[in-house]
């Protein structure tokens, strides 16, 4: 696993757990439940903020949902965010229940290939991967203008999802 992409589980289930709460209470996958909650718009990025249950004050989030290049019926959810008293955010991946888990979801950022992640969980809204988003990360994202994600049906079957990154570094300012 590429260096950029690693994980420190015990952080990593904490902000899992905080993240998982807000993606499974607000973000909805379905194009007509889109619009609500959004705060602002960052170019391609909707800003939404949800009160966590448990927690003083709103957990504020960016989202995407972007269709496959050639697949009209597979969709992903595309979130970042920065979970209160963490240092680094998350890059989370709601990938569809139909999802060949074991090949993982794969990054590319203007077509340099940054790493591949692997799905930990799975609930009624899609299948997770989360990878920590560190300040390298984040920098490649914020300068890149088109981000490649590639999720797989099967394993030799891979589907393109091309996220729009205009508009990353501005809302990603307002999380921090």
């Amino acid at each position: 696993m590429s260096p950029i992409i690693k994980r420190n589980v015990t952080g990593l289930i904490k902000l899992s757990l905080c993240g998982l709460a807000i993606v499974i209470g607000f973000y909805p996958l379905s194009l007509a439940q889109a619009q609500n909650g959004v705060r602002e718009k960052f170019g391609a990025w909707d800003y939404r903020c949800e009160t966590v249950a448990g927690e003083q004050g709103q957990q504020c989030l960016l989202a995407q949902t972007v269709q496959a290049e050639d697949r009209a019926n597979s969709s992903l959810g595309v979130v970042i965010l920065r979970p209160k008293g963490a240092k680094d955010g998350i890059f989370r991946v709601v990938a569809p229940l139909s999802v060949f888990l074991i090949n993982g979801v794969s990054l590319k950022i203007d077509q340099v290939d940054i790493g591949r992640n692997a799905f930990f969980r799975c609930f009624p809204t899609g299948c997770l991967s989360d990878a920590t988003l560190d300040e390298k990360l984040i920098e490649q994202l914020i300068k890149g203008k088109v981000a490649t994600l590639v999720i797989y049906l099967s394993p030799f079957e891979g589907n393109r999802h091309l996220v729009k990154l205009t508009g990353l570094r501005e809302g990603y300012d307002k999380l921090r």
